[in-house]
């Protein structure tokens, strides 16, 4: 138990700046005797942990120290390795880059690990985008490098209402959201935080501006849009029931949870559940052409009806 509990602390103090010796003893739920007990051990075996005295003091490791290889076990590697490659899966980083990192990660297996290497590996996490042109790897790389020059960037933009608006944006950082990138930036058109999705930005120039970096944290930024899309989730939902029948049913089974789908003894699929009402609920259900049938609400099963009318009288005069 106390070279588990070493290992621990060790680990968390590389990854702070300072934690006082209390917050240590909480977390390891011993006594701060055994705390200072255990800093005593670390420094002995060579961990350099140094001590700073009043009100933002506690203990922190010194900055030119570093774990060796022998910290990591295989499994370890495999899945660091794994994580890197799903990583290479979203190709948001240059192959030659994740290549070599790849490279360097592999070094650190020994040679008769090698051989259990390819049995151990169970997982693959593949991120691959449907969209893999080199406009698109272009894009994000223009964005990365203007992330790590601190440098302005302007683009046109196609907005939720399909209007198209110029921005000027001072980038803060990407973040991929089940398959699809977006841009996190204080929004200098607007005055205030946007987020965009990378796939209606065009037109993207990087300026030779450089800018202050705002005092904002990227993992903020992610939270306030996850609320935003929680709310906009919220703010008006409707009670479906649907049946799917031919090819739909692949999709029902792929969109909809288990529990919220009754098998019908004719083959289709019920579907009873919640979701936003919302100008995509139209086409998605359109979709699926004469596959699905809106049985609840009445008045949603009408929009769907007057969206095809329209859609057949656009094409009334094609033969």
């Amino acid at each position: 138990m106390k070279l588990e509990r070493l290992m621990a602390i060790t680990i968390l103090l590389l990854n702070r700046k300072r934690v006082q010796a209390q917050e240590l003893a909480d977390r390891m739920e011993v006594s701060l005797r055994t705390i200072y007990r255990d800093l005593e051990s670390l420094n002995l075996a060579g961990i350099p942990i140094v001590s700073y005295t009043g009100v933002e003091g506690g203990y922190e490791i010194m900055d030119s120290f570093r774990l060796d290889r022998q910290m990591l076990s295989l499994d370890e590697l495999i899945a660091l390795s794994t994580a890197l490659r799903g990583l290479q899966s979203t190709q948001a980083v240059h192959h030659s880059h994740m290549d070599r990192l790849l490279d360097k990660v592999g070094a650190l297996v020994s040679q008769a690990e090698q051989g259990r290497l390819s049995e151990r590996e169970q997982l693959i996490v593949d991120f691959t985008p449907w969209r893999k042109s080199e406009v698109e790897r272009a894009k994000y790389e223009a964005l990365q490098q203007a992330i790590r020059e601190i440098k302005l960037i302007q683009f046109g933009y196609t907005d939720n209402q399909g209007e198209e608006t110029q921005r000027c944006v001072e980038p803060i950082g990407l973040v991929l959201k089940r398959y699809t990138w977006y841009l996190h930036g204080y929004c200098l058109t607007r005055e205030d935080y946007r987020t965009f999705r990378l796939s209606r930005i065009h037109h993207l120039q990087i300026r030779p501006d450089t800018y202050d970096r705002r005092d904002v944290a990227l993992a903020k930024l992610n939270e306030r849009m996850d609320a935003q899309l929680q709310a906009d989730r919220h703010e008006q939902t409707c009670r479906l029931v649907l049946e799917f029948s031919g090819d739909a049913k692949v999709a029902a089974v792929d969109h909809f949870d288990e529990q919220d789908i009754e098998r019908l003894p004719s083959g289709s699929l019920l579907v009873r559940t919640t979701v936003p009402r919302q100008k995509w609920l139209i086409g998605f259900l359109l979709h699926f052409k004469t596959d699905v049938i809106v049985r609840e609400p009445a008045d949603l099963a009408a929009e769907v009806k007057k969206a095809a009318l329209e859609i057949a009288a656009m094409y009334s005069s094609f033969k």
